[in-house]
């Protein structure tokens, strides 16, 4: 008897707010983003491409003027871009307008994942979770929404060992303009020219972080722990909250 093509990971993912405060959910079981409302119901914003299912979508952000962006990678389908689920011949990163317009802005990314805008949403920061180039890239965002000239920012595979293991996923950008990833053995931080400042230590693979409380609480996700870390910044647009 043959087996029934599975879900790896059918939950939800990525998660963000938008301008009213309703929760969108990158839901990897049903291949789609979607609202969740006060009432418990979801609202799916967008489900395909081109009259096909996303891979299993990952992480999400808002800009300023309502556009949604998201990465599509296969990481919740059982045997990956292998996976009879899998309609889409790449793994990409989609903007959705307010309208509902779904474009595929990057599609030459093996494993795209965490996403983040620099602080003045000129830069869109896209890193990469493949062992065989541990990347994050950075793309201009042009004023219909979509990238252009991409070029790496850094290379997080040197810092990838058996001792402190993961690939970029997650990540947020400061008040100044850094870079905060979750990468290899924690949150690294690497400043606007692409420089590594440092990094917090977790000994975990860790998976995301976020800002929270008055804006200079970093959240991180490693492993089985959720860490709390009191910075001296503040996430973007968190100010004096």
């Amino acid at each position: 008897m043959e087996s029934t093509p599975a879900f790896k990971e059918p939950g939800s993912n990525g998660l963000t707010l938008d301008a009213k405060g309703n929760l969108i959910l990158c839901q990897q079981g049903t291949q789609r983003v979607a609202r969740l409302e006060p009432d418990g119901k979801q609202v799916p914003l967008t489900h395909g491409y081109e009259g096909k299912h996303f891979n299993s979508p990952n992480d999400v952000i808002y800009s300023k003027n309502g556009n949604l962006y998201f990465t599509d990678p296969p990481y919740g389908l059982e045997g990956l871009n292998d996976s009879p689920l899998k309609q889409l011949k790449f793994n990409g990163v989609f903007l959705v307008k307010p309208s509902g317009e779904t474009t595929a802005i990057i599609k030459d990314l093996t494993f795209p994942n965490g996403l983040a805008f620099s602080p003045d949403e000129k830069l869109l920061y896209v890193g990469v979770s493949d062992p065989q180039s541990a990347k994050v890239w950075v793309y201009d965002v042009q004023p219909d929404g979509t990238v252009a000239n991409k070029r790496l920012f850094f290379d997080a595979g040197p810092l990838v060992s058996d001792k402190r293991v993961g690939l970029p996923d997650g990540m947020k950008v400061d008040a100044q303009g850094d870079l905060w990833c979750a990468a290899a053995g924690g949150v690294l931080v690497i400043s606007p020219t692409g420089k590594h400042l440092g990094t917090i230590v977790t000994n975990q693979q860790t998976g995301n972080c976020a800002w929270g409380d008055d804006g200079s609480t970093l959240y991180i996700c490693a492993n089985m722990f959720i860490c709390r870390v009191k910075t001296l910044t503040h996430g973007v647009g968190m100010v004096n909250k």
